[in-house]
């Protein structure tokens, strides 16, 4: 609705030959898998001081390092910005569950992963998104790297989605799709962040209800 490159592990020893740089038991050396094991530790600690009092506004790198037991450097080495890890852990934890379903329908295909948003939204990792968005309005920065790392990745697979609804017939030729986007989950994000009404999972079958069928009831040719 939203690219980590992990760093090759450094030059190794190859004065005594293959036999040294593969190891003893001619297997690859650790450095790779401690790499990305660090790196997935920083990302599990950011989402965790993020839930803590202060959010974005009160982390910082210092306090990321430490509490993954990592040096300041090697977090820098992926992320040059707070921004950018804040906004790569949240969507790192969300990743797999935010994927767009492909059943044959685009009213289940996007209710089910309109439920799963609520879902999270809902979850302690709510306060995450709500710091990341709060924070976004005074950081150009920090909203920017929301877009980037979150938003526009899964956008785009709700693209695909759409568009295969429009291949089968289901929503009309020449859709306007970021307002279809913007028209189905511009609502949870309002009910998410006014509080003005209740949000639950339900309330994504309310939209979709409203919105993809009032496209298959419009007229044919009709703008």
């Amino acid at each position: 609705m939203a690219q980590n490159h992990i760093p090759h592990a450094g030059a190794r020893n190859r004065s005594n030959g293959a036999s040294e740089s593969n190891g003893a038991n001619g297997k690859r050396p650790p450095g790779r898998p401690r790499s990305e094991e660090s790196r997935q530790s920083i990302l599990r600690s950011t989402l965790k001081l993020l839930k803590q009092d202060g959010g974005f506004a009160e982390l910082s790198i210092e306090a990321v390092a430490a509490d993954a037991n990592v040096g300041k450097t090697t977090v820098y080495r992926w992320w040059p910005t707070k921004a950018a890890l804040v906004a790569d852990a949240f969507s790192a934890s969300a990743d797999d569950e935010l994927r767009f379903p492909n059943t044959g329908s685009v009213h289940t295909d996007m209710s089910l992963q309109m439920r799963r948003v609520i879902r999270i939204f809902r979850s302690k990792r709510g306060k995450v998104v709500a710091a990341l968005l709060a924070g976004g309005q005074s950081d150009p920065e920090l909203i920017e790297a929301f877009r980037d790392r979150f938003l526009w990745p899964r956008r785009r697979q709700a693209y695909q989605t759409l568009q295969r609804g429009i291949d089968r017939g289901e929503l009309p030729a020449g859709s306007d799709l970021d307002l279809i986007l913007d028209s189905l989950y511009g609502p949870i994000y309002m009910r998410f962040l006014i509080r003005h009404d209740k949000l639950d999972e339900s309330f994504a079958d309310e939209i979709c209800g409203l919105v993809l069928k009032g496209l298959k009831r419009r007229p044919h040719g009709r703008n």
